[in-house]
């Protein structure tokens, strides 16, 4: 039941890879401890009852999860649950009587603009006109090891420029096409969770960059590129994968020494901070994310918010008098 309910979530909820991944080592986590408490268990359906559910969150905290990780254990269980109504195994979500523990509320972590921007001007000449030319120019790029080494930078600083600027998610970059991009109107068309649909603003600076990879990419593939193909492929011509993006954001970030966690989604609250500090529409960021409603957007307040008491007390009057009678 375990693999029909992650079909499910994939195919009917649109859940993302990671959730899959999280919910179904959730899910086996929860089976292979009713294993071992009780190993003549008929089937794991038996054991979804209030007070086993307990026991389990009970073993989680004891084996030291954070919070955090007890709640995911718990929605997963919750949504098999759910699904086992729908398909006529339970007549009532036993993980609804379950009470939760308590989670402190975590900022969103987020690179600082001049750190980002350092980068960028650092790693420039991996987008520019004269490496490119360098790979445009080898008869057979593949197997060229110095086209090759080029071709995988300018795709490593693409994929962070992509994630920077747009403040897309993971899963959204690997959906894009040569199609996705149109540089007339200066847009990008983007399948986001749902498979809703949605346009956002491209700096002309990320189009013209996106332009000189689409070349390199033609020479690396050696074949014309059309609409329907993936925009970001490997220097082989396949696809990239999650773990790929991963790599290429920790590489780059890491070889800049930008401090803090190195991910993809830490990029998208890079963009969202930075907007909302220089004053940008909450609705039309809430948007340009994509999300379903307001109150995820709203999350990203907060960050402007703990800045503005950082400059608050290191520059107003009164609290300087404060600390001088400390």
């Amino acid at each position: 039941m375990i693999d029909k309910y992650i079909s499910y979530i994939r195919d009917v909820r649109r859940y993302s890879e990671r959730t899959q991944e999280l919910y179904r080592a959730a899910l086996e986590d929860f089976a292979a401890w009713v294993a071992e408490e009780d190993p003549s268990a008929p089937d794991l359906i038996g054991h979804l009852i209030p007070s086993r559910l307990r026991q389990y969150e009970g073993h989680l905290i004891e084996e030291g999860l954070s919070p955090r990780t007890v709640h995911l254990h718990v929605s997963a269980l919750s949504g098999f649950c759910g699904f086992l109504m729908k398909e006529g195994k339970l007549q009532g979500n036993p993980a609804k009587a379950i009470r939760r523990p308590k989670m402190e509320k975590r900022l969103p972590e987020y690179y600082t603009e001049k750190s980002l921007d350092d980068y960028l001007k650092e790693s420039a000449h991996a987008a520019g006109e004269d490496e490119l030319e360098i790979i445009l120019s080898s008869p057979n790029p593949r197997d060229d090891k110095v086209a090759v080494e080029l071709y995988r930078r300018r795709l490593r600083r693409l994929i962070v420029l992509i994630l920077y600027t747009t403040g897309i998610r993971r899963a959204e970059l690997l959906g894009l096409t040569v199609g996705s991009i149109d540089r007339e109107r200066g847009t990008l068309r983007v399948k986001g969770k749902g498979d809703k649909m949605r346009e956002i603003p491209l700096l002309p600076s990320t189009s013209q960059e996106i332009s000189l990879y689409l070349q390199a990419a033609v020479s690396m593939a050696g074949c014309e590129l059309h609409p329907q193909d993936p925009l970001l492929i490997t220097e082989t011509g396949r696809p990239l994968y999650p773990e790929y993006v991963d790599r290429a954001v920790k590489e780059e970030l890491g070889a800049a020494q930008i401090t803090g966690r190195k991910s993809p989604h830490v990029l998208r609250h890079s963009l969202a901070t930075a907007l909302l500090d220089e004053g940008a529409d909450l609705n039309a960021i809430k948007e340009m994310l994509g999300h379903a409603n307001l109150a995820a957007t709203q999350v990203y307040t907060h960050n402007s918010v703990e800045r503005l008491k950082a400059q608050y007390i290191n520059a107003h009057p009164r609290a300087k008098n404060e600390e001088s009678h400390d």
